[in-house]
Formats: C-alpha cells, sequence, structure tokens
C-alpha cells in the first residue's frame, strides 16, 4: 500500500511551509498541499473575534472554541474523504493539543496510509524567522515549539534548526512508499 497522506506536525515558522514545497518538488506524483492556515484563512473573520472561534493573543497563545472545533472537524473529514477517493495530501499541521490533536486526525484518516512527521525547531531560532517572516504574532513560535509534540507519535522527525527545507524534504521523501 502507497502512503496517501503525509503530516507534518511542528510549531509556528518551524519551516513546515518549506519543507512541502519542497516534496511537491521531490516526490514523483502531485502532491496537494492543505493546512491548518488555510483553514482559518477560509474561516469568516468573525471567526477570529469570538469566544467560538480561534483567538491570537497578544503573546502568541492561540486558544480555540467549540465552532471552531466544528469547521475542524469537517475539514479533516473532507482531507479524508479527498485522500480516500486518490489524492495525495500533504497536511501542515500545529497541534496545539498535542496527543489529542493528532488523534482527531487518526480517526478521520482511518485506514489510510500515513506518514507522521515531526517538524522540530529551537524555539529561539523558530521565533528568529517569526520575526523575519512579519506575518505572525510574536511569541506563537516559542509557545509552540515543545507543546505541539507532546504525547504525539511519529514515523520520522526532522529538525529544521539544523536542516535546510530541501535536506528535510529529502529525508521524508525516502520514507513515502
Amino acid at each position: 500500500m502507497t502512503t496517501q497522506v503525509i503530516v507534518l506536525n511542528g510549531g509556528s515558522s518551524s519551516g513546515k511551509s518549506g519543507i512541502i514545497r519542497c516534496l511537491q518538488a521531490v516526490l514523483p506524483d502531485p502532491w496537494l498541499a492543505l493546512g491548518t492556515d488555510t483553514l482559518v484563512e477560509a474561516m469568516p473573520a468573525s471567526m477570529q473575534a469570538s469566544d467560538g472561534g480561534i483567538e491570537f493573543a497578544p503573546d502568541g497563545e492561540v486558544t480555540v472554541g467549540p465552532e471552531f472545533r466544528t469547521l475542524e472537524a469537517a475539514w479533516i473529514k473532507g482531507i479524508a474523504a479527498m485522500a480516500g477517493a486518490g489524492a495525495r495530501v500533504i497536511i501542515d499541521e500545529v497541534f496545539l493539543g498535542g496527543a489529542a490533536s493528532q488523534q482527531r486526525w487518526q480517526e478521520a484518516l482511518g485506514d489510510l496510509r500515513v506518514l507522521w512527521v515531526g517538524v522540530r525547531c529551537d524555539g529561539a531560532v523558530a521565533a528568529g524567522r517569526e520575526v523575519a517572516r512579519g506575518d505572525r504574532t510574536i511569541g506563537m513560535a516559542v509557545s509552540q515549539a515543545e507543546v505541539v509534540h507532546r504525547g504525539v507519535a511519529y514515523d520520522l522527525e526532522v529538525d529544521t534548526a539544523n536542516a535546510e527545507s530541501m535536506e528535510c524534504a529529502r529525508i521524508i521523501a525516502v520514507h513515502v512508499t
């Protein structure tokens, strides 16, 4: 059975997006890239201004409410359906709930062949990238650097503080069957 889904989990500014672009370039088949940022961008602006949606605190803390979780559940099931229908999908995720976040994906992905990849990056390195990007709430990178990995089981981990995106993509690609 071939890999149908690659899940990259890491904190904000850890380098997931760069790895995904490189994976799309090195993998022989076309892969769709979908992620939590795409989900947040697809939501109405009012979801970022309500207790039920998603809130980004000035210190970088992210909190999500029940309305966000409802839409997220539908999003996850939709991505699983696309993969089940034959699309190969790379998921760019931030498991704010650690193992509980992974479990939501595991339940939806069911029997699909998934490669779980942890994207690690030292908080200080990610914080520097966060400032350079200019589109992130300062503090998210440091607050998420470790918490997103708590209790999460991976097939493979890469460290973007010590390797470039293309090198990480090549390491991951070797594990895609």
